[in-house]
């Protein structure tokens, strides 16, 4: 192991002024000068910025601008962990129209594992550098406070060093309201059980329209925000996110986005932010599109700008095609997630790639696109890099 001292804290890269001359010629070629000029000079950019770049033709400009804060905030350094991720049920009574993952007990495909179940799970994987397991799933109003400890106690014992990023802020939810408890003493006993972190899905988009029109039985994005607010009082660290590529508009994105940063100057608990692209397939959103390869790239770069205040941008390559990941490397993003072990979510909804990769072939994607490789933990402290 490294000592953390080697990898580059905020603020601390500081390009030179040739590199920002050249910055602000492209971005001024583009019609997004003035833009450039705040980057450069660290100030927050406004709503009407974000506008902007969404709506810019020169989408290499917006992606030099990101890159030039990516590279300003973590070098050229490209993060990734070894992880197993746990969907321990596709139970689910929120009936989003997004989601091709949900079931009820009794349809085909349906499952509920117990927590012996997803203990055998990391049991299987022992013989690798597993650091993190990543636990999500459908909410389901039958299972008590007592399945999600156990679920915790036993995956705990069986691999007692691993990390446990668990439960997204709807399924906390849940939890508390089935246990009839307050949210903060639900979260002080999921974390004695061994809860070390969250994850950041469940948020969609904040707007109330589209909550309305897609998933309206899932909490508001004010609940999902107050949640998140007493996770990270807790002493818990988490992601965010944001699904995009659906009915949402522009201006309903940058809402969302400045409601995260706007927590973030409050808490400081959110670790990374992950655009999560909208997948059409085997849902009731399946007459639309999704996003193209050039929106992804640009989500990742518009959060990039957007989100001055959160250190990590991730590419979430079992989303999207690798070497389009690859390329968010140079479009803002600095992690591109681990190796991830049986991912269902989304492949239920139709992505193509891998279930799971090995650690070398990560090592070697990042190589591939001239970034350097750092295997962290979950917390970004370094295990290794070249």
């Amino acid at each position: 192991m490294i000592q953390a001292s080697a990898i580059p804290a905020e603020g601390t890269l500081t390009p030179s002024a040739f590199a920002d001359e050249r910055l602000l010629g492209t971005a001024s070629a583009a019609g997004l000068g003035e833009i450039a000029e705040r980057v450069i000079a660290r100030e927050r950019l406004s709503l009407d910025d974000g506008r902007r770049l969404y709506k810019s033709d020169a989408i290499h400009a917006v992606g030099a601008l990101a890159n030039h804060v990516r590279e300003r905030m973590n070098g050229d350094l490209a993060y990734f962990n070894v992880n197993q991720h746990i969907n321990y049920t596709n139970y689910c009574n929120k009936f989003c129209k997004f989601c091709s993952f949900d079931k009820l007990p009794g349809q085909e495909g349906a499952y509920l594992m117990t927590p012996e179940d997803a203990a055998a799970k990391i049991t299987a994987h022992l013989d690798e550098p597993v650091t993190e397991v990543h636990m999500v799933a459908g909410t389901w109003p039958q299972l008590g406070l007592d399945y999600y400890l156990d679920l915790l106690r036993q995956v705990k014992r069986a691999r007692p060093s691993i990390h446990i990023k668990a439960f997204t802020m709807v399924e906390l939810d849940q939890i508390r309201r089935v246990a009839k408890l307050p949210l903060d003493e639900t979260i002080e006993l999921l974390k004695q059980a061994g809860l070390n972190s969250c994850p950041g899905g469940g948020a969609e988009v904040f707007s109330e329209r589209v909550r309305a029109e897609g998933y309206p039985n899932k909490m508001s994005g004010a609940a999902w925000l107050e949640t998140t607010r007493a996770v990270h009082r807790a002493g818990l660290r988490s992601n965010c996110t944001m699904l995009h590529g659906h009915i949402e508009t522009v201006d309903e994105r940058l809402e969302h986005l400045d409601a995260l940063r706007l927590l973030q100057d409050e808490t400081g608990g959110f670790q990374a932010y992950i655009p999560l692209s909208f997948h059409p397939a085997n849902n009731e959103w399946s007459h639309l599109k999704g996003p193209s390869a050039l929106d992804e790239l640009r989500e990742i770069a518009v959060g990039r700008l957007m989100l001055d205040n959160i250190q990590h941008i991730k590419a979430y390559w079992i989303l999207m095609d690798v070497p389009i990941a690859q390329l968010c490397l140079s479009y803002g993003a600095d992690d591109v997630d681990g190796t991830v072990v049986e991912e269902k979510i989304y492949h239920d909804a139709g992505a193509t790639t891998p279930q799971a990769v090995q650690r070398e072939e990560l090592i070697d994607w990042i190589r591939d696109a001239g970034r350097v490789p750092v295997e962290r933990d979950t917390l970004y402290g370094v295990l290794w890099t070249d």
